[in-house]
């Protein structure tokens, strides 16, 4: 491509004080790419029967059928029963048993409006924590009873422990009980923190704790009850738990607005453990505001999944930015991971995370491992509250909807071109739609037919500045169709430049490179071609380079600047003309330039007022498109290079009266030097320097030899007078 120069006008010198390489120009003709390729990209679009796998990957998902929907708001807990599932909920406090076959049968019906959690026993005995006045009840063939009150706000979770009692995990003071069969309760631990949110049953008896307030881990013994800190997190709340074969246990802490629990004024823990905190901020006030369990002022990911070695060893292995973490179940070698507010349900195996499920509930509050059953695991939503459960098959169709992609600009789309596996007879079709709003709604066009192929033309859709595209996903003899990466073309309308500002510097104002030393380095007159009379001006010993710029003073310069843009973010050209006053046409000073100033010698130009047009053009080369160009007028400025011009009016003795006046600029400053003495400065008659015309009256010593005058006007225009040799 060829370089952009600049050349000199007839009538004007200028400085550039930089050599410039040629530089790569962008420009509204070439096309853009809009390319989803990342698991994060393909998970801000919406799946119907598909999954994302651990690299990142579209494909079809396990099948999960809904095994019912429950009458009730909110569903808070769930555990296995051997005739289906046993799940507690919300605003109506009621323990219902969701069959397997979808039948439903409700248990109890608490007084306190909540179930937080439920617990169910081999021979069918079900356990449920109420909340708030927290109370524990058990339900078998005879009824319902409160089993134990501890006389606090909640009961968040409950555990058997090695010796048959019923572990007990309260929240208002945090303490864990231990009640045995016939319902006779010891404390067994005070966490010291306000919720004791879960516990875990660890294989050889001893048990791990988790807290909301301060975000604790911690575990006891089972020999002699002693506990010590595993784990203190910025993350104020554990939420859950979950056992893997190898002794590991995995535990999800949460710092989010959609946490079940609301921590408003409980104290703040600020701690952090190294690699867990890492670009975390925490309020350190001892008592912080909450909005749900996420502190004011705390800038982490929202969810964490920790995993914590059999000898105690806590390490972070994912982070969810978004996403609030509910629950965790270990199953089939991966464990599952329950979300919102999304209502997606994912997989963690080999360090990877898998979506499977994406419903359309809010939020999955529970998941179970239903071991003894040959599908999946089963898992329960809230807003609204229903079951489902993984089957161990995959969808044989499914849908994926990309989220709207930005093209910046209107822009014309080309094709789709998509990347990723076919086996078999699978197959996979895309219709595409485009819109101006960034959320489709009936404003947008269509979907466009179906299509399959390696490459499809879309020019079809109408242009837009947004474009949307849909795959279908179908099996064929039972293998999916995987998707690695979709790219989409587009070519936006070209649009014209804008100028934001256009800016003439004073009088004597230069740009040079923030590196120019005036030490080592000068600026000297070089001539631009052989036969030429304008002077330009350079680094003198070639280091010259672009970045930054600082200002300097010459005298008879000028500097104009400009601020400019372009919505295709093309590179832009640069004309610069000049017109007096009072004449009809503009005429050139500098063309195709590609800085955003210019300095020249404005003493090429006769005095006068003046104006200066910018047109800034995006016309590249070999564009197609019409070039368009913006324009820009200067205000009126004045070229000033005369000095002021003295008349004496009178003398009277050692009194001199004399009138100053300038034909273009105000004065700037008067000093007068007697006998070749220091300057001082003087005043006119009216005590202000600030006019075109200025009178004096000056008191001379008798029998000075010398009475300098020393006059500047405000374009820096100098000129000195002997008093005692001017005549009348």
């Amino acid at each position: 491509m060829k370089r952009a120069w600049c050349r000199p006008a007839a009538i004007l010198t200028f400085v550039l004080c930089l050599c410039l390489a040629p530089t790569a120009r962008s420009t509204a003709a070439e096309a853009g790419f809009l390319r989803v390729a990342t698991r994060t990209g393909f998970l801000e679009g919406s799946l119907d029967g598909i999954a994302v796998d651990s690299l990142g990957a579209l494909l079809l998902a396990e099948r999960a059928d809904r095994i019912g929907e429950l009458g009730e708001p909110f569903l808070f807990a769930m555990a296995e029963h051997p005739r289906g599932w046993v799940v507690g909920t919300g605003n109506g406090g009621q323990v219902i048993l969701v069959h397997r076959d979808g039948r439903q049968e409700t248990l109890f019906t608490a007084e306190e409006p909540e179930i937080f959690t439920v617990r169910v026993e081999k021979d069918g005995t079900v356990f449920a924590g109420s909340s708030p006045d927290g109370k524990v009840y058990r339900m078998d063939g005879d009824g319902a009873e409160v089993f134990f009150d501890p006389e606090e706000s909640y009961i968040w979770d409950l555990e058997r422990s090695p010796n048959g009692d019923l572990l007990v995990a309260t929240g208002g003071e945090g303490r864990l009980y231990g009640v045995d069969a016939e319902g006779r309760s010891s404390l067994l631990y005070d966490t010291g923190d306000t919720h004791l949110r879960r516990i875990e049953t660890l294989a050889g008896g001893d048990l791990l704790l988790g807290t909301a307030g301060e975000g604790l881990i911690l575990r006891r013994a089972a020999a002699d009850g002693r506990v010590r800190t595993l784990y203190d997190s910025v993350y104020p709340e554990v939420v859950a738990f979950a056992a893997a074969p190898d002794g590991s246990v995995y535990a999800a802490v949460l710092a989010s607005e959609a946490s079940q629990m609301d921590l408003t004024q409980t104290a703040g823990g600020t701690s952090s453990e190294e690699g867990e905190s890492a670009g975390v901020s925490v309020a350190t006030s001892t008592t912080a505001a909450f909005a749900g369990s996420r502190p004011k002022g705390f800038s982490g990911d929202r969810s964490v999944i920790l995993r914590i070695s059999p000898s105690g060893v806590a390490e972070t292995v994912w982070r969810f930015d978004e996403e609030t973490v509910y629950s965790l179940a270990w199953r089939d070698g991966k464990l599952w991971v329950g979300t919102g507010l999304e209502g997606k349900l994912y997989s963690f195996v080999g360090e990877q995370m898998t979506l499977e499920k994406d419903v359309d509930e809010r939020q999955v509050v529970a998941v179970s491992a239903d071991a003894g059953a040959r599908s999946g695991p089963a898992f329960a939503t809230t807003n609204g509250a229903a079951l489902y459960r993984v089957t161990g098959e995959s969808e044989r169709r499914g849908v994926y909807t990309s989220s709207a992609l930005d093209a910046k600009q209107v822009a014309t789309f080309g094709t789709l071109a998509w990347r990723g596996a076919r086996p078999g007879a699978a197959t996979v079709r895309f219709s595409v739609r485009s819109g101006m709003s960034a959320e489709p709604d009936e404003t947008w066009s269509s979907w466009s037919s179906p299509a399959s192929g390696e490459e499809i033309r879309i020019g079809d859709v109408p242009p837009g500045r947004y474009v949307q595209w849909r795959a279908e996903l179908a099996a064929g003899n039972g293998a999916s169709p995987v998707l690695r990466e979709v790219v989409v073309s587009y070519r936006q309308h070209n649009l014209a430049p804008k100028i934001a500002s256009l800016t003439v510097s004073p009088p004597g104002e230069i740009r040079v490179p923030s590196a120019f030393n005036p030490g080592t380095q000068v600026f000297e007159p070089v001539s631009p071609d052989k036969g030429g009379i304008f002077t330009t001006l350079k680094a003198g010993n070639g280091n010259g380079q672009r970045g930054s710029l600082k200002t300097l003073w010459k005298k008879g310069y000028r500097t104009i600047s400009w601020e400019t843009s372009d919505p295709n973010d093309d590179d832009l050209l640069y004309a610069l003309e000049f017109r007096r006053e009072g004449t009809m046409g503009w005429l050139p000073i500098l063309d195709e330039h590609e800085e955003k100033h210019v300095s020249f010698d404005a003493s090429a130009l006769p005095d006068g007022e003046y104006r200066f047009r910018l047109r800034a053009s995006d016309r590249p080369e070999d564009a197609t498109d019409r070039p368009l160009v913006a324009e820009r007028v200067s205000e009126p400025v004045i070229n000033d290079h005369s000095p002021p011009v003295l008349e004496v009016l009178g003398r009277r003795g050692t009194t001199v009266e004399a009138r100053l006046t300038d034909a273009w600029s105000p004065l700037r400053r008067l000093e007068l030097s007697i006998d070749a003495a220091s300057w001082r400065g003087v005043a006119p008659v009216d005590g202000l320097v600030d006019g075109r015309t200025e009178v004096l009256s000056l008191e001379l010593p008798a029998g000075a030899a010398s009475a300098l005058l020393r006059v500047m006007d405000s374009a820096f225009n100098t000129v000195t007078f002997d008093l005692l040799e001017v005549s009348e």
